[in-house]
């Protein structure tokens, strides 16, 4: 493979006439591995993983319409629903003709790409899930305190303590909490400021808000996800931050309950697991798609 193939490119394509930014790297003819990324950050997330893959993987990472450095267009000219978020996502594959994929899925990006799933169960080889939640267990109960609140209700009220949630202080403590002392040296800061930046853009509070407003749709077709690992018996392999508070372990364990032959890692992080365990979380899929995908070494 030469070496430019190995570089990771900063593209864009136009999916109905909005700006798609995404990161690619690795051979065009090597197995796909598509990344969807979560709140509030974007492709940027997966910029220590895609180097470490691109010598046996194709790897596209998209930045979901609204994050990142997609086009963000208003409230009132975008439905900003997980729905709509998936149906984008399945345009954006089908755009650079991507037909047969792996999922890598972290938070927001487990709606998404779940939803893709079920749309086009044979597109989608195996499932790697990074604090990427799919049962009601998963749910830690203070984190999703407020959001559920929201749901339940969306007032003045309501919405403030989940308008701080995509504050800088609110994004660091995403990154923060639940990473041991012996591995805080090693989350940098940039990606908590990176973040931030792009959340405080002129309209991404009704973005934001009305996103998390509709977060409850995801939690009436858990039943239809769970259904859908155990007819299709996907392989999936959970890399799961064990300190994360706003997905717990128990989501991770849960998924054995449908997938019996799933790969279940809990490791000593948090929510955003590649900032410390990059080079673990690699060799896990590097290994788990060779075995279970019938991915080539």
């Amino acid at each position: 493979m030469s070496s430019t193939e190995q570089q990771v490119h900063h593209r864009t394509v136009t999916v109905r006439g909005h700006e798609i930014f995404y990161r690619e790297a690795g051979p065009a003819d090597a197995p796909v591995l598509l990344l969807l990324h979560g709140f509030p950050t974007s492709s940027h997330m997966f910029r220590d993983l895609i180097p470490r893959l691109a010598d046996r993987f194709r790897l596209v990472a998209p930045d979901h319409l609204g994050f990142g450095r997609s086009a963000a267009p208003s409230a009132t000219d975008f439905d900003y629903t997980f729905a709509e978020l998936a149906a984008l996502t399945a345009e954006f594959t089908e755009a650079l003709g991507l037909d047969r994929f792996a999922l890598y899925i972290q938070d927001y990006g487990a709606p998404i790409g779940l939803r893709l799933a079920l749309a086009h169960p044979e597109r989608v080889t195996a499932i790697v899930t990074q604090n990427g939640n799919a049962y009601e267990e998963g749910l830690g109960a203070d984190a999703w305190a407020p959001v559920l609140a929201l749901i339940a209700e969306r007032t003045p009220e309501t919405e403030a303590p989940v308008r701080a949630i995509r504050s800088l202080d609110g994004i660091k403590w995403q990154y923060e909490t639940g990473v041991p002392a012996e591995f805080r040296e090693l989350l940098s800061p940039d990606a908590w400021h990176h973040d931030a930046a792009l959340m405080a853009r002129d309209g991404q509070d009704a973005v934001q808000l009305g996103l998390i407003a509709d977060y409850g749709s995801n939690f009436a077709l858990y039943p239809a996800f769970q259904e859908y690992f155990r007819t299709t018996e996907v392989p999936l392999l959970a890399v799961w931050g064990e300190g994360d508070e706003v997905f717990v372990p128990a989501g991770a364990k849960a998924f054995l309950r449908d997938l019996p032959d799933a790969e279940v890692h809990l490791l000593p992080t948090g929510h955003f697991a590649l900032e410390t365990h990059a080079p673990v979380i690699s060799e896990l899929i590097g290994d788990f798609l060779t075995r279970r995908a019938g991915v080539r070494p």
